[in-house]
C-alpha cells in the first residue's frame, strides 16, 4: 500500500508522468508553523541537475491544499501537491515488448494486468520520493530537537570523494551506472523508542528504508562487521549519560538507547543505462538487443541522503 505509519500516517499518490503527484500526512499535531519556504532546502538537495544525475528539470513547487491555516497547522489532514511539467513519455514506449533489465516494468505489468502506468516508472518511479521529502520537512518539525544528518560515503565501491566526479564521466561515457553508499545519523534521539518485538526501531527504520527505490541494504552500527566480532569488541559500555561507544547503532532490544541512531544504506547502480543490454523482446519473442534512450542518473544514490533523513523522520515523528 502507499501509506505507512500509524499515528503519524503518511499516504502518496500520484505518477511519474501523471498531471500531478503529493502526499497527505493524517495524525499532524496542531499549532506547527510552516509555509512553501520550509520545504524548500530539502527539495533542493533532491533535485537532479549536478554532474551524474538526471536531466529532468522540474519545478517541484509544493502547493498546501489542506490542513494549514494562517501559517500552522490545523490538525487536519495536511495535503501537498506537486506538478509534473517536464515529462518525456515517448522514451518509455519500447518497454512494453522489452522490460528494462533491473526495472520493476515487467513485474508491475504482470501484477496489474498491464493496466498501471509505465510511463517513467508510473508509481514505481523515483519521482515518488519527492512527496516523501516533503513529508520528512514536516515529520521534522514534529520532532523539534532531534538532528537528521545523511551523506553519501560512497560511489561505485570508492569512498574518496575527490575521485568521483572522474568516475562518474568515465561510466557515463561507456553508457553504464554506479551504485553508493548512505550513511544516516539522527541525534538527541529519546530513550525508549520502539515497540518489540516486530515494531523495533531498527524493523520500522529499515522497512521505510527499504521503500525507497533502489535500496539494496542496511546496516546499523557495526552492522554486517559485528557477525565477525567478539563480544568484548562489540558490546557498548555504559556511562552516566548512556552509551560510551556506539556499535550497536543506537538501539538495544529494538529501543533506542540514547546514543545516535547511525545506519548505513546501500543502493543499486541505476538501472536504466545507454549501453546496449541482451534482453527478451516479447514482442519478436526471441532475445534481443535494447538501448535505453532518455534522461537518467549515472548515480541516483547522488540524490538519495535528504530522502534517507525523510523516512527515518517519518518513522520517530510516528514513534513519538
Amino acid at each position: 500500500m502507499n501509506s505507512f505509519g500509524r499515528i503519524f500516517r503518511v499516504a502518496i499518490f500520484g505518477e511519474s508522468h501523471g498531471d500531478c503527484l503529493g502526499v497527505v500526512m493524517d495524525g499532524v499535531p496542531e499549532g506547527i508553523a510552516l509555509c512553501r519556504e520550509d520545504f524548500l532546502e530539502d527539495i533542493s538537495r533532491r533535485a537532479g541537475g549536478e554532474t551524474g544525475t538526471t536531466a529532468r528539470r522540474e519545478d517541484d513547487n509544493p502547493e498546501i491544499i489542506s490542513g494549514l491555516y494562517e501559517g500552522h497547522t490545523t490538525g487536519a489532514p495536511l495535503t501537498i501537491l506537486f506538478h509534473n511539467n517536464d515529462t518525456r513519455s515517448e522514451d518509455y514506449l519500447q518497454f512494453d515488448k522489452m522490460p528494462r533489465p533491473g526495472h520493476a516494468d515487467y513485474a508491475a505489468s504482470v501484477k496489474w494486468d498491464w493496466q498501471n502506468d509505465p510511463r517513467g516508472g508510473g508509481q514505481l518511479s523515483g519521482r515518488m520520493t519527492l512527496p516523501v521529502v516533503a513529508a520528512g520537512v514536516v515529520a521534522k518539525k514534529v520532532l523539534e530537537g532531534m538532528e537528521f544528518s545523511a551523506r553519501l560515503i560512497e560511489v561505485g565501491g570508492c569512498g574518496n570523494r575527490l575521485k568521483w566526479p572522474e568516475m562518474l564521466e568515465a561510466a557515463a561515457a561507456d553508457g553504464d551506472s554506479l551504485g553508493g553508499i548512505v550513511e544516516c545519523v539522527v541525534d538527541n534521539v529519546p530513550i525508549g523508542l520502539g515497540e518489540p518485538f516486530w515494531d523495533s526501531v531498527e524493523s520500522l527504520i529499515s522497512h521505510a528504508v527499504f521503500a525507497i527505490p533502489g535500496v539494496r541494504g542496511i546496516e546499523f552500527g557495526d552492522g554486517f562487521k559485528a557477525a565477525g566480532m567478539k563480544g568484548s569488541e562489540h558490546n557498548d559500555p555504559f556511562g552516566p549519560d548512556g552509551p560510551v561507544k556506539n556499535g550497536a547503532g543506537g538501539a538495544n532490544g529494538g529501543i533506542t538507547n540514547g546514543a545516535p541512531l547511525h545506519f548505513r544504506v546501500a543502493f543499486k547502480p541505476t538501472s536504466s543505462i545507454s549501453r546496449p543490454q541482451t534482453t527478451w523482446n516479447f514482442e519478436k519473442e526471441k532475445e534481443d538487443s535494447l538501448k535505453i534512450e532518455g534522461r537518467h542518473d549515472v548515480c541516483f544514490a547522488l540524490r538519495t541522503p535528504v530522502i534517507v533523513e525523510a523516512v527515518s523522520a517519518i518513522v520517530l515523528a510516528d514513534l513519538v
